[in-house]
């Protein structure tokens, strides 16, 4: 299928897509490195730098996106895509350069903790508002014919950047001592966030603005979030709906997967990772071919291949994981429902920017997005955890099963955004 896109807007997506890379490769650093750095702030023993640590997590994970979706997809919708994108990556670059030189809590006390939730904070503002940006700048860029293979590289780089973290961590392990890293070296990979991230700042304040931007009447309406449901609360819900599953979907089988293996299945860290890290690769090189299948088939039947197939096999699957020995077999099942996700993250994005007019379309894609992610994909893996304490494992497979379900409601009642979609310039 053909591809075709001039330089400027090549230029454009890779842009936009690199800083992408850059923002979940500082976002996921975080977690990764988390066990080295967390004496350094959270000493044991102090309840006061204990709670900050708890607040600064709830605060992030649970509050900081939806705002940063909120507050970044306006910025968006009345200063400009380009203007969002820049905004975004400025503030993932203070983030992790505020931790990379952050003294610790043995030179400041309890500014240190204070420090990293500033950080932090600063981040899931960020990562809020990335996902709409880019998800809006990408769709607007790419050519009608192929916006589904070029707005799949949203997904790509999402996952590289998870891939970039985990590699230079793996390599800082093998180059450094232990001693070495718990002092020292675990600020590398931030400083290292922190230029990645300033020069693709440049790459993007330099970008072109998109048509669909330029195009609009200056009397357009208002970007906000009371406009947003007042004019689009059908559009709001499917967002949120579809997002619920997909979501809670990616994060069961990524994120949470790992732990699983280790947990219920039986095999070593080392095991786990190895199994997990080919998955992800493998995950990530097939959305640009989800993507061109939209193209030529339409989003819709994507979509509820994800819906009834994801329905289908989320049980036997888990319920095949929980005994399986052979790392090898464990790929292939765990690749059985990561092939069927990659028909939904591939256009994810894309679908969700087709339903909304321009002059709100960040918005949009934005806020009902972060709702439905904070609600079920940040909390996929505490319900698995709490499925597993109770002695109820299962529970959570059957969960997972219905949220996938709720999605695929929304997807029937979605129109195929290929035909009907609202991104009118080409």
């Amino acid at each position: 299928m053909a591809t075709g896109i001039d330089r400027s807007r090549l230029k454009a997506i890779i842009g936009g897509s690199a800083g992408n890379l850059v923002e979940w490769y500082d976002w996921y650093a975080y977690s990764v490195l988390s066990i080295y750095f967390a004496p350094v702030f959270f000493p044991d023993g102090d309840v006061t730098a204990q709670l900050l640590n708890t607040a600064a997590i709830f605060a992030v994970g649970f509050l900081m996106r939806p705002i940063g979706a909120w507050i970044m997809g306006i910025y968006a919708d009345r200063h400009g895509r380009k203007s969002g994108l820049a905004l975004s990556v400025g503030l993932m670059c203070a983030g992790s350069l505020l931790i990379a030189v952050a003294p610790g809590y043995a030179t400041i006390g309890v500014a240190a903790p204070l420090l990293l939730v500033l950080a932090r904070m600063l981040q899931g503002l960020s990562v809020g508002g990335e996902y709409g940006a880019s998800a809006t700048y990408l769709s607007e860029m790419a050519t009608r014919s192929a916006r589904g293979f070029w707005s799949s590289f949203q997904y790509v780089t999402l996952i590289a950047g998870q891939l970039a973290a985990l590699v230079t961590v793996l390599l800082l392990q093998l180059l450094l001592s232990d001693e070495a890293l718990d002092s020292w070296g675990w600020r590398v990979p931030f400083v290292i966030g922190a230029i990645l991230a300033l020069v693709v700042y440049i790459l993007r304040s330099r970008l072109a603005e998109t048509e669909s931007f330029k195009s609009q009447p200056h009397d357009r309406p208002v970007s906000n979030a009371r406009n947003l449901w007042r004019d689009h609360p059908r559009e709001f819900i499917l967002v949120a709906m579809i997002t619920a599953g997909g979501s809670m979907s990616f994060y069961a089988y990524t994120t949470y997967m790992q732990k699983f293996l280790v947990n219920t299945s039986g095999f070593d860290k080392q095991t786990a990772t190895a199994v997990m890290t080919a998955a992800l690769v493998l995950f990530m090189a097939m959305q640009p071919f989800w993507g061109m299948a939209s193209d030529r088939v339409g989003r819709k039947p994507l979509l509820l291949l994800f819906g009834v197939v994801g329905m289908a096999v989320t049980v036997p699957i888990f319920s095949a994981l929980a005994t399986v020995t052979s790392p090898v077999l464990a790929l292939i099942l765990i690749l059985v429902p990561l092939s069927l996700l990659g028909a939904y993250t591939s256009i994810s994005a894309l679908i969700k920017a087709e339903l909304f007019p321009a002059h709100i379309r960040t918005l949009g894609v934005s806020l009902p997005y972060a709702i439905g992610n904070t609600l079920f994909g940040g909390t996929a893996e505490y319900a698995a955890l709490w499925f597993k304490r109770i002695g109820a494992e299962s529970g959570f497979y059957w969960y997972l099963t219905i949220v996938i379900g709720v999605a695929l409601v929304g997807f029937i009642l979605l129109p195929d955004t290929k035909h009907t979609s609202l991104i009118a310039e080409d």
